[in-house]
C-alpha cells in the first residue's frame, strides 16, 4: 500500500517535495497545505491545495506530513504543533538548537503516539551520517565540514524576516586555504570564521535603514555573528537577474590516523544545482522511513542517525543485497 503524504508549506522546498514524492513509486501525494489563499497557489501537479487552518481534518487521511517551513521562525512552532496530530518529517537545520527542537517535538509526538523525524536534509542529515561513519571507523582524527559556495535557504530566509528587507540571497563560501590544508592531512584547528565567509545580497525597501539592516544581519546569533560577512544592497531586478538559482554543496572531511598509524582522509562531497530539490529528495526518503517507523509503533522523535539505511529505500531487502551491497 502506498504511503499517503501531505506537504505543509509550499515554497521552494515544498515544491521540491511535491516533485520528489510524485516521482516515488511507493508514495501518493494527497494534499498541499498553505497559509496563502489556496486558490492563488499554482502547483506542479494536480494535488489538492488546502488552507493550513484545515490541516487537522486530514489527520486520518495521511500517513506522513512533510513540513517545509523555515528553521528560524516556522519549524520550532510548526513541528511540535503538527506532531501532536501527524507522523511528521522536517528539515530543521539550526545546528545549535537541534537538542531543544528535538525535545519539544519528542514530547509532542510521544504524547500523541506519533512518529517524528527532524533535521532531515544534507547538513544536518547526509553530512551527519558521514561524520558518524567516519568517526566510528577512524576514531583518531578530526572532522571538518565546509559548505558552499552556494545559497543557504535558511540564512536567506532569516535575512528576509528582518524589517525593511524585501528579498535576499545569502551565499556561504569556503575559505580555500583551509580546505586545502585539511585535504593535505595537516589537521589544522580552525574557527568558524577561518573556515567560511558569508556574502549577502539584499533588496531593501525604499527608505529602509540600511545601516540597521546590515547590523542586524552581521550580529544575528547562530547565523552570521561568528563569520566575516559582506552585505551588498542591490535592486530586485539585479537579484532576479544574477541570483535566481539556488545552487549549493560542500564537503565533510575526517582527517586522522588508523590504529596502525597510517594517515587517512575520508571525504564526502555534494555539488547541487538545486539545494531545495536535493533536500526535498532527502525529505521524501525520510517520509518513507517515518511511515515504516510508525507502522512499527516507534513513537517519539528521531533523526537520520536513527534510521536503518534500508528504510530510506523503496527497494526490498533482497534487491538491496543483490544490487547495492
Amino acid at each position: 500500500m502506498a504511503t499517503r503524504v501531505g506537504i505543509y508549506g509550499y515554497g521552494n522546498l515544498g515544491r521540491g517535495v511535491e516533485l520528489a514524492v510524485s516521482a516515488a513509486p511507493d508514495m501518493d501525494l494527497c494534499a498541499v497545505f498553505t497559509r496563502r489563499d489556496p486558490a492563488s497557489l499554482k502547483t506542479e501537479t494536480d494535488v489538492p491545495v488546502i488552507a493550513s487552518a484545515e490541516v487537522e481534518s486530514w489527520k486520518d487521511k495521511l500517513d506522513v506530513l512533510v513540513i517545509c517551513g523555515g528553521s528560524a521562525f516556522d519549524l520550532p512552532r510548526q513541528t511540535p504543533m503538527l506532531a501532536a496530530h501527524f507522523n511528521v518529517v522536517d528539515s530543521f537545520d539550526t545546528h545549535a538548537n537541534i537538542p531543544q527542537h528535538f525535545a519539544a517535538v519528542d514530547a509532542a509526538a510521544r504524547a500523541a503516539g506519533k512518529t517524528a523525524l527532524i533535521s532531515c536534509g544534507w547538513d544536518p542529515g547526509m553530512f551527519s551520517l558521514n561524520r558518524v561513519y567516519a568517526g566510528a571507523i577512524l576514531p583518531d582524527g578530526a572532522d571538518y565540514t565546509f559548505w558552499g559556495r552556494g545559497v543557504s535557504q535558511g540564512h536567506s530566509d532569516a535575512i528576509r524576516r528582518i524589517d525593511g528587507v524585501l528579498d535576499a540571497r545569502q551565499y556561504t563560501v569556503p575559505v580555500q586555504a583551509a580546505v586545502d590544508a585539511v585535504r593535505r592531512g595537516e589537521a589544522p584547528e580552525l574557527t568558524a570564521r577561518q573556515k567560511h565567509t558569508r556574502e549577502c545580497f539584499v533588496v531593501a525597501a525604499e527608505g529602509a535603514d540600511r545601516a540597521r539592516i546590515e547590523r542586524e544581519i552581521k550580529t544575528m546569533k547562530n547565523y552570521f555573528d561568528e563569520y566575516d560577512t559582506t552585505v551588498n544592497f542591490i535592486t530586485q531586478e539585479e537579484l532576479d537577474r544574477d541570483h535566481k538559482g539556488i545552487p549549493h554543496g560542500g564537503m565533510v572531511i575526517r582527517s586522522g590516523r588508523t590504529a596502525g598509524g597510517s594517515g587517512t582522509v575520508i571525504e564526502y562531497s555534494l555539488k547541487l544545482d538545486s539545494n531545495p530539490e536535493f533536500t526535498a529528495g532527502v525529505l521524501a526518503a525520510c517520509a518513507r522511513a517515518a511511515a515504516r517507523f510508525a507502522r512499527e509503533g516507534r513513537a517519539g522523535c528521531h533523526t537520520m542517525l536513527d534510521i536503518p539505511p534500508a528504510y530510506l529505500s523503496p527497494l526490498s531487502g533482497e534487491e538491496l543485497r543483490a544490487h547495492l551491497l
